[in-house]
């Protein structure tokens, strides 16, 4: 099992974030659904903890067959999807990815939002004996490298200037101050398949990191379009916008499956 610790910090408070990091997921699954790819949303309502308290349970279907090296394609089905359980008790949250297909395959992701600048060192209560176990990367949403396909420079956090806040861009030494928050997340890739373990985990991590990079970047670049929503006004949007991704991700498969269809009689 490969474990990172990603602390990635953010010019706002954890309380602002709340609503950000809604509208965020439910904007970015929308853009990333297309031809086939994308986030499904198969249940999402509330949920409750005897530890945590009440949250929101959600469950997604992340389809990706298309976006996968062809290494892991190569055995993979043509309509193939990661299952995504999320149990959401913010400021804490806890996230699992499974596959039927890879049954050997787990991910799980355990965050916890503070307001500080990646300082606390066990925030995620790692044991003791596990903590040399664990790789902690600080993820920078301004200066760090991003993958240039997903490259717009009005999402840039060096360029980015909000009109509503005042904050930004962000300059050298930005997590020096306020507001500022992080958030903790606690990776843990299992893929316990001799010969490819070992492989395949470093390449979950580095897209987990990616994928890191570029939502958080987005939340603070779209701040003057969620900051001032409420919970409700958030809830709301996330709906109308997972209905739309679930179209566009249905429509697409559908489209697909027929096409290959059609030409499996042709042949």
């Amino acid at each position: 099992m490969l474990t990172k610790e990603y602390r990635i910090c953010m010019p706002l408070t954890v309380e602002e974030y709340k609503i950000g990091q809604l509208y965020m997921i439910a904007r970015h699954s929308l853009e990333q659904s297309d031809a086939g790819n994308g986030v499904e949303v198969v249940e999402n309502k509330e949920c409750e903890d005897p530890e945590h308290g009440k949250g929101q349970y959600t469950e997604k279907r992340i389809h990706l067959s298309s976006r996968l090296p062809y290494w892991i394609q190569a055995f993979c089905p043509k309509v193939f999807y990661i299952v995504e359980r999320g149990w959401n008790y913010y400021p804490f949250t806890i996230t699992e990815y499974t596959c039927s297909f890879i049954p050997k395959l787990h991910i799980t992701i355990l965050t916890k939002f503070e307001d500080n600048a990646g300082t606390s060192e066990n925030c995620l209560n790692v044991p003791e004996d596990k903590l040399s176990e664990r790789a902690v990367d600080f993820v920078d949403i301004a200066f760090d490298e991003l993958n240039p396909k997903h490259y717009k420079k009005e999402e840039d956090p060096k360029f980015f200037k909000s009109n509503i806040t005042g904050r930004g861009p962000l300059v050298e030494g930005w997590m020096h101050d306020t507001p500022i928050m992080c958030s903790y997340k606690l990776v843990q890739v299992s893929f316990e398949v001799w010969g490819l373990q070992t492989k395949v985990e470093d390449f979950i991590q580095r897209c987990v990191r990616d994928v890191l990079l570029l939502g958080h970047r987005q939340a603070f670049a779209w701040i003057d379009e969620w900051h001032g929503m409420t919970i409700k006004d958030v809830r709301d949007y996330e709906h109308r916008k997972q209905l739309e991704a679930n179209d566009k991700v249905l429509t697409a498969t559908q489209e697909q499956q027929a096409e290959e269809s059609k030409q499996a009689c042709v042949d």
